[in-house]
């Protein structure tokens, strides 16, 4: 790999980084803090999912507006916004501030497929899957220290770590209008849409072989896990938490106990993806690791409730890497599988359109992550599961790439 690509690829792991790092620390806190405010389980989700939403309607944006006008202006926009959205989000009273604020950040969020565009810019197709797994060593990272900071940081008040990430967010930026280069040839421009939201994009995804399927392992596999996601953190409040706590005190040992959780997941993550994920990717081929990631998500998922009924914190905490084992093997394999069956011109398209049908399932997953919640707090880990299944079926549709890139004969 050239020195320049290399360069290109620290810079935007920084980025990325650093972006993933701020929407880390708020998650151990984000459900109590809001809870806070008087919202139900049921609200907290929905709130989730208004996020999502953005991303479902923004990442083909977001990533059409990279390809077409280049990827610095974008990632740089896209900080922005997010940042704005975490400072109005920390200072929310009222439930429907906090609904706006999430709005705003989904919106400047809906960039990982920009970021995934940065890293196919900057690497060749055999290296693709190791550049990948950087945004998954990033996604490690935030996981590691995010909400490890977050968690030290709710003990002071639960708006601190909110208002961390919006500081963090326009350090992240200054830094970004510095640092990151434009990576994108400026010769290669997409393909003639005047227009992200049509069907034009699906029909040239059915063009090329595995995006079809890949979009809707995103979709069905996300609806699944984005429920867990969710309501993880509540879930530890009411098995761990003792009830007697003072209201303050129950937010700061539950927001302590996740961000726990959630640090163990992150540091098993990054190591895979950071370092290992490239090899594991030539011995066995992306389409191998995105069924084996399918399988093992699904197992770590069932394992939850019975976890929960023995009571012990530290069995939830040994369970972690195994979960964290299957999201790190599957995600930066579906990118690389994506990036290396498309052409040049397609790549911040596509890739947006994977994150939109995953960010579409975040916004289901929530929707009924709450509502199956109040019903038993066990339901959500069981459909959860059951829905990987189809996800599995999916995965038997996809072939290792050839060499070209061109559209596959569909008449």
């Amino acid at each position: 790999m050239p020195s320049s690509s290399k360069s290109h690829l620290l810079v935007a792991f920084i980025t990325i980084f650093l972006d993933l790092l701020g929407f880390g620390i708020i998650i151990p806190i984000l459900p109590f803090f809001t809870k806070s405010l008087g919202a139900s389980p049921t609200l907290i989700t929905l709130l989730a999912a208004s996020y999502s939403l953005m991303q479902f309607l923004f990442s083909p944006f977001w990533g059409y507006l990279s390809d077409k006008k280049g990827r610095r202006p974008i990632m740089l926009s896209s900080i922005f916004i997010s940042g704005i959205g975490y400072l109005i989000f920390a200072s929310a009273t009222q439930i429907w501030v906090l609904f706006l604020a999430r709005i705003l950040s989904g919106f400047g969020n809906a960039n990982l497929g920009t970021a995934q565009a940065i890293i196919s810019d900057s690497t060749s197709g055999e290296e693709r899957s190791k550049g990948m797994g950087l945004i998954g060593a990033a996604f490690g990272l935030g996981f590691i220290f995010g909400p490890a900071i977050g968690a030290f940081l709710s003990q002071y008040s639960p708006q601190t770590p909110i208002y961390a990430a919006g500081i963090l967010s326009f350090g992240n930026l200054i830094l970004t209008y510095f640092i990151l280069p434009e990576t994108k040839d400026p010769s290669i421009q997409p393909e003639g849409m005047d227009k992200v939201f049509n069907t034009q994009l699906l029909q040239q995804a059915k063009k090329y072989t595995n995006l079809i399927p890949i979009f809707f392992i995103s979709f069905i596999g996300t609806v699944a896990f984005s429920q867990i996601e969710q309501i993880i953190a509540l879930f530890i409040e009411a098995i761990w938490v003792p009830e007697e706590l003072m209201e303050e005190e129950k937010i700061k040992t539950a927001a302590r106990y996740t961000g726990y959780y959630l640090t163990i997941i992150g540091v098993v993550a990054a190591i895979i993806q950071g370092g290992l994920i490239g090899k594991l990717n030539k011995r066995f081929g992306e389409v191998t690791l995105i069924r084996a990631g399918l399988i093992i998500i699904m197992t770590a998922i069932i394992m939850i409730p019975f976890i929960g009924s023995t009571k012990s914190f530290l069995l939830l905490l040994i369970s972690g890497p195994y979960l964290a084992l299957g999201t790190s093997i599957l995600n930066p394999s579906k990118s690389s599988l994506i990036s290396r069956s498309i052409p040049s011109q397609l790549q911040g398209t596509m890739l947006g359109l994977n994150q939109s049908f995953s960010s579409l399932g975040r916004v289901i997953g929530p929707s009924v992550a709450g509502l199956l919640f109040e019903i038993s707090i066990n339901i959500p880990f069981y459909i959860g599961a059951g829905m990987m299944l189809p996800a599995i079926w999916w995965s038997l549709y996809l072939r290792a790439p050839h060499q070209s890139t061109e559209p596959k004969n569909t008449n």
